[in-house]
């Protein structure tokens, strides 16, 4: 039985196809008919005429003879418009009234008002309503031709494909791309893309993501890169919708980054090698700093002096090191070494280490730590979490403003706020505040020094401890960061 009804199915699929074929080839060809206006016009002259030779051989006028010359007046009106078509209708209107006086009718004013009206009125009529559907077809030519122009104008391949995939309009740099990329001339867009998987850099992990947007018509970007070539393509989809929520197809976007990820890794290879550079000489400087203030002759200026390298050379240092934590990120070797530690001992050093800072900028620095706050986890790592955090909030503090540290148990996990009274980040923004080099329009307007990569180092190492790091601002009011991480106790 499920047998017979799939077969039916399918003829009745197969025949509604094929009807749609047969309609469309029509259509085209009464189109390009229409195109023809003589030769139009020359039809529906002769058709009068025949009609006329007809009728009078016949002698069939009668009262519903008129009739047969409407699509002559028709056909006059569509190409020479509501005028000609009248006097159409009147050319027809006397030919009628000729075979009717062959045939001894009457055809006295008022048969003649009844005959005349109708077909000047379908002459009139229908030279209206051309004007009208020509003016309509062709603003919708204009339209759809801006619309191809646009998209076939964008460095985006783009193509438009019903719910199971099968494309419906694809654009010239999408046809580009396949052409280049030579994927297969038939199937949905999953398995056309699907041919690319052993191409590619990870097979494994794109022919995973590939049947998965087969499945799943949910928003997604991704990227792949080819083995042969090095080029790297970013690819997004998105479900098309009507008001009601119903999906009835999908827009697919395919953009080439090549040179944008070789931007990316020749800036990576120069932050690297810069750092590197940079490290020696600043080693250097600590172990001369050191030597210079065992020095008794220096004085308390001179040990002032020092002081205030010392400062700017552990902030160099710190710079550094986050740099080359950035690199060691993006190539996936961060490592963390877990122990015993104290959240609440961790918060209290970085707050003592950061109140010189604090006190030279004018900045109340507070603690306010709830009691024990055991947890495994790196030491150093966590620590250096929460000077970058510190240490952002006081930057982005103006004088006379406050940061307060916070670290307390709550529900299980370990938490610590860091919260501060400064210049905030605009609501739109705040989605970008945990990428690379990113910095807030606030800060550079300001021209608040940074590399843009604190909050980049501590969600990484906060979520590689199984924790959770988020952001709560706003503009000119400030700013609280908080970190939540899974107690030892738990």
């Amino acid at each position: 039985m499920a047998r017979g009804t799939s077969e039916v199915s399918a003829i009745a699929d197969l025949y509604l196809v094929q009807r749609q074929a047969l309609v469309a080839r029509v259509g085209s060809k009464l189109a390009r008919f229409s195109h023809h206006r003589s030769l139009v016009i020359g039809t529906a002259t002769a058709g009068l005429l025949l009609t006329f030779a007809a009728m009078l051989a016949g002698g069939r006028s009668g009262p519903f003879g008129a009739i047969m010359y409407v699509p002559w007046v028709a056909l006059f009106a569509t190409q020479l418009g509501p005028v000609a078509g009248g006097l159409a209708g009147a050319a027809a209107t006397a030919l009628y009234l000729v075979v009717a006086e062959a045939d001894g009718m009457p055809h006295d004013p008022a048969t003649v008002a009844l005959r005349l009206a109708p077909l000047v009125g379908v002459g009139v009529a229908a030279g209206f309503s051309s004007r009208r559907i020509s003016s309509d077809a062709l603003e919708l030519q204009s339209t759809g031709a801006l619309q191809r122009t646009l998209l076939n104008s964008t460095v985006d391949g783009i193509c438009l494909t019903d719910v199971a995939g099968n494309i419906v309009l694809a654009n010239e740099p999408l046809q580009r791309f396949a052409l280049e990329l030579g994927l297969p001339p038939h199937g949905t867009v999953a398995d056309r893309l699907l041919a690319l998987a052993d191409r590619t850099t990870e097979p494994a992990r794109y022919r995973e993501r590939i049947q998965e947007l087969g499945r799943d018509l949910a928003a997604s970007e991704d990227q792949f890169e080819l083995t042969d070539s090095g080029r790297v393509y970013r690819g997004y989809t998105a479900p098309v919708t009507r008001k009601d929520g119903t999906v009835v197809g999908r827009v697919w976007t395919l953009r080439e980054v090549t040179a944008d990820r070789n931007l990316e890794r020749l800036r990576d290879a120069f932050v690297a090698a810069v750092s590197h550079e940079l490290r020696t000489p600043l080693t250097s400087i600590s172990g001369f700093l050191e030597l210079l203030a065992e020095e008794d002759e220096l004085g308390s200026t001179g040990r002032k002096y020092v002081d205030v390298i010392r400062r700017g050379n552990t902030r160099l240092r710190r710079c550094v090191e986050d740099l080359l934590l950035v690199a060691q990120i993006e190539a996936s070797r961060l490592e963390l070494h877990p122990g015993p530690t104290d959240l609440g001992e961790l918060a209290s050093a970085t707050v003592e280490s950061a109140l010189p800072d604090a006190e030279e900028q004018g900045i109340e620095l507070l603690l306010d730590v709830n009691g024990s706050l055991p947890l495994e986890g790196d030491a150093a790592r966590l620590e250096q979490v929460l000077d970058n955090l510190v240490s952002n909030a006081i930057k982005f503090t103006p004088n006379g403003g406050s940061v307060m540290v916070s670290a307390y148990e709550e529900r299980g996990a370990l938490r610590v706020d860091v919260t501060d009274t400064g210049i905030g980040i605009p609501h739109e923004e705040v989605g970008q505040v945990f990428s690379r080099f990113y910095r807030a329009s606030t800060a550079t307007r300001r021209a608040i020094p940074g590399t843009g990569v604190g909050l980049v180092i501590a969600r990484t190492i906060v979520e590689g401890h199984g924790g959770t790091i988020s952001l709560d601002t706003r503009e000119g009011e400030g700013t609280r960061v908080r970190v939540a991480l899974p107690s030892s106790s738990a």
